[in-house]
Parts: structure tokens; sequence; C-alpha cells
């Protein structure tokens, strides 16, 4: 019998996957079009090259009936072949908002769930690149952030960051597969739904279209020249992290960048750049200052270097 042929949508999903190393993968999937017609994909082109795959569903227990939507979820898998698992986790509250936290809740899911040399498979797309980079905009977010999401990193693949949101939704569309409508995507209580509804929209009327391609693009461009400024930064002494008078005499980007690491690499979690304004007075503007506060703590200056001070 011959094999049918791919939709357009459809093969612009496969093809994304297609370029992957052959690893055996774990797709999380929410049952979203994004996500499930990634799993579909990644089913597809593991079947033929004879490589493992299967799925993970994270049910954060947000809503009413989580549990139930997660095991619809893990059936749709099912039904067009691929071992998917359903893991419940709890949603903690660290002061960074709900969609941070869930976030974290289902990333050490996919973290615990996958097997060595396993590659976590994600769906963002390039709609949530362009939200991504707007929102660390908004924030006054530095390099890093403005970067986006990147296509790898450590054992994650996103491959449809090439690809639209209106492409997946219409590869489920052409595979008869019913994604399932997150009602948390439609709740402008949260700043990423208005980026999307509100602010998009209101910039792609005024602006012309394309607003979302050019955002993407921005990201691109700065993740590579955060790659030259984080392999400036490893080229640097570990035993001069820390020390003001040799941070004082960098560039200001080479110097934020440590001073970032630095705090990182103290323990110092959600750090803002707003934290990195303020230790980096302690460096170019030392007045006697008793410290700045971050989360966790307070930094100081001492005997010409920083540190941590637990709060």
């Amino acid at each position: 019998m011959a094999r049918r042929a791919l939709g357009e949508a459809t093969l612009a999903v496969v093809q994304a996957v297609g370029v992957l190393a052959a690893d055996p993968w774990l797709v999380a999937c929410s049952g979203g079009a994004d996500s499930l017609a990634l799993a579909w994909a990644a089913h597809h082109v593991a079947a033929r090259r004879g490589t493992p795959v299967r799925a993970l569903v994270v049910d954060h227990g947000l809503q009413a009936g989580s549990d139930a939507v997660a095991a619809a979820v893990r059936a749709r898998l099912a039904g067009f072949g691929m071992d998917a698992a359903v893991a419940t986790v709890i949603v903690g509250d660290r002061g960074a908002g709900p969609e941070a936290s869930a976030r974290d809740a289902r990333y050490g899911a996919l973290s615990d769930a996958a097997a060595p040399g396993e590659r976590v498979l994600l769906g963002h797309t390039r709609d949530d690149q362009a939200e991504t980079v707007l929102l660390g905009l908004a924030r006054g977010a530095g390099l890093r952030a403005l970067s986006g999401m990147p296509a790898e990193r450590g054992a994650l693949r996103r491959p449809l960051l090439g690809l639209t949101r209106a492409t997946t939704a219409a590869a489920c569309a052409e595979l008869g597969l019913e994604p399932w409508a997150d009602p948390m995507n439609a709740d402008r209580r949260y700043a990423r739904v208005r980026v999307r509804e509100v602010v998009l929209p209101v910039m792609e009327a005024e602006l012309g279209p394309g607003i979302r391609d050019a955002l993407a693009r921005s990201a691109t461009l700065l993740g590579e020249a955060s790659a030259v400024v984080s392999a400036l930064a490893g080229d640097t002494d570990p035993e001069l992290d820390g020390v003001c008078m040799h941070l004082q005499g960098l560039a200001p980007g080479l110097r934020r960048r440590l001073i970032l690491d630095w705090l990182r690499s103290a323990g110092v979690r959600d750090v803002a750049t707003a934290h990195v304004d303020a230790v980096e007075t302690l460096v170019t503007r030392w007045r006697g200052q008793k410290g700045v506060d971050v989360p966790g703590g307070r930094v100081v200056r001492r005997d010409g270097r920083l540190h941590l001070v637990a709060g």
C-alpha cells in the first residue's frame, strides 16, 4: 500500500524535526497544537529511523479536572501509536508568579523523566520566540534574555522555532488531531497572553506585518552576540571572579556578564537586570556603600572583592 502523502503543514513540521540528530527523544506534550504536532512528527521520524521516542504529559494540577485532561492527551498520543506517560507535579510559589513556577515544575519533571542520552523536545514556535523577546524588552532585560529561547541547550531541543503557530495548527487539522485549548492561554491576567492577543496585533496593524519574524530574527542575532560575550567570559581566570579592580577595567558588556555569572555561581536565583546594575555600582562607583540586596542575600564589597552574605 502506498504511503499517504503528508500535507504541506505536516511536512514542514516533519522536516523541522527531521534535522535533529537520531538520538532517543522524550517529547513534552501538553496537548496543544504546537506540542501535539511535534509529537506526531517525532513519532513519524523516529519510526522511519528506528530510534526510540516517547512522550511525557505534565499535569500541573492548576485547574479542576487537569488529571482528566492529561489522561485525554495521553490517549490521543496513544491513538497514533506513541508511548506516553503522565507526570503530576506540585507547582510551588517562590514569588516569581504562576507562569514561571509552573515552568520550573514542568522542566523539573522532564529532567527527572529523561533517561541518559535522551533529548527532550519542546514545541516552542517562532511566535513564542517573538513573545519572549518582546517581554524581555519590556523588562529591560540583558543580552542573554533578549536572545530568546535557544534551539539547543543541554538536553533540550526546540525544532519548531522556525515555524509559526499557524503551521502547527494547520498540521493538526491535516492529521485530524484535535488539540486541547488551555484556558490559561486566553487569560489576559498573564503578560504573555496580553502580548499575544493585544500588543503584537497592534504593532502589526501600526507598523505592518512581519513583526514576529523580525523579533525572532533579532533573537538569533542577539544570541550570536551573547555567545561571543560568553566565550570571552569563559576565558577569564576563575581566580579573578568578583575581583573589583579586574572587573572595573573590562568593557561594560563583559563586566556585566561576569557579574551575572558570579551572582548565579554564588547561588542567587532569579537574577534581574536591576540586580546586576546595583552590584555593578559596587565595582564602578564605590563610595563605601554597605552593599546591595539580591534574592536570598546581600552583596558587599570587602577587601576589593565582591562577597555574597546570605540573608
